[in-house]
């Protein structure tokens, strides 16, 4: 059983890409394959500052020659494209741009940046990948900044940098920047991956697997069992390994994002390490942590961040209108109490 059990930092980020607005391992474990005799095929490893684990369920006794390579450099070609710890990646290429210069960008950071403006849209701003300078002030990003509560004025003079709108995306790949802006890309990043390696499996035969790259989730077909995979929901709390909920789910992406491990108090009051892009301040609501499902990981990951800015009643509310299956916690006085959409009841009822 591969399950959440890495730890990581209440402030800091490490590596390339690595999860600023999601939790190692998003609080999900994976509970298929657990008994059976017969073990699934299974690799990992090292990617965006974070870890994959690949598991195929096949007939055969070992994987065809040369896929775990062919895994490993589409996920240095995503970093590559993505990361904004890589000083010469493309990313950071954008990110240096002048404003009103037009570059040709790969299909892949196309295709993300696409997917971002979608969800911001979507979102009404909850989601904004421009986001970065505020999660910088107030502390959360790569510089310690010894818990300083930043002033009115020092947000507002970054507000002004904090709008994925900035962004056109034109024909044939190409961008242009109408605002000086820096985007980071890793609340959708690593969901892209994820999907991406599911698509290069599919290329190679195979349609039951399970492809997980920094907690987020691809899935296809089912189980060994002959049964959909099933997925724990984890409680918060800063000791993993609690069991919320279990769910049943076949050809479907998850994401799970959570405010509880990543914060800092002052004068007693809990910042937490997620920023509102609307107000540039930390989110104040009471909401623990929520699970988004949807066709690729890639939107699971950037709705899972976009729900935890905007919270429990909004996030139902635009759950409800779109028919997305959401399941959230919400901090309570005795611990914490669970609510989901109409669109997430079937997967409960799936792993029954």
């Amino acid at each position: 059983m591969t399950s959440a059990v890495n730890a990581v930092n209440y402030r800091t980020r490490t590596g390339p890409l690595s999860a600023s607005f999601l939790f190692l391992l998003a609080g999900l474990c994976l509970l298929s394959a657990c008994t059976r005799k017969d073990i699934d095929l299974s690799f990992a490893g090292q990617t965006m500052g974070t870890s994959y684990h690949i598991t195929v369920v096949t007939d055969a006794g070992r994987f065809p020659d040369g896929i775990e390579d062919a895994v490993a450099e589409l996920l240095d070609r995503l970093d590559q494209s993505m990361s904004t710890y890589k000083p010469d990646s493309e990313l950071n290429n954008l990110n240096r741009l002048a404003v009103g210069e037009e570059i040709t960008i790969s299909a892949d950071l196309w295709q993300v940046l696409q997917g971002a403006q979608h969800i911001h849209a979507l979102t009404l701003g909850a989601f904004d990948p421009t986001v970065g300078p505020l999660v910088d002030l107030w502390g959360f990003g790569p510089k310690d900044t010894g818990d300083k509560i930043p002033s009115e004025a020092e947000i507002n003079a970054l507000m002004a940098r904090v709008d994925l709108g900035q962004l056109r995306l034109g024909s044939d790949n190409n961008v242009t920047k109408l605002a000086e802006i820096d985007l980071d890309l890793s609340a959708i990043a690593k969901g892209y991956a994820a999907q991406q390696v599911a698509a290069l499996l599919k290329t190679r035969g195979f349609s039951n697997f399970l492809v997980e790259v920094g907690g987020e989730l691809q899935l296809a077909g089912l189980n060994r069992k002959g049964t959909p995979w099933r997925i724990a929901i984890e409680v918060p709390s800063l000791v993993q390994g609690g069991i919320e909920k279990v769910i049943a789910v076949s050809n479907i992406g998850v994401a799970t994002s959570g405010d509880y491990r990543n914060y800092f108090e002052r004068d007693g009051v809990r910042y937490s390490h997620t920023i509102d892009p609307r107000s540039g301040k930390p989110i104040t609501h009471n909401q623990a942590s929520v699970t988004v499902l949807a066709d690729t990981a890639a939107v699971a990951d950037a709705l899972a961040t976009a729900f935890m800015v905007m919270g429990a009643d909004k996030t139902l509310e635009l759950a409800g209108q779109r028919d997305i299956p959401v399941y959230l916690l919400v901090k309570t006085a005795d611990g914490f109490q669970a609510s989901y959409s109409n669109a997430f009841k079937p997967y409960l009822d799936g792993a029954e």
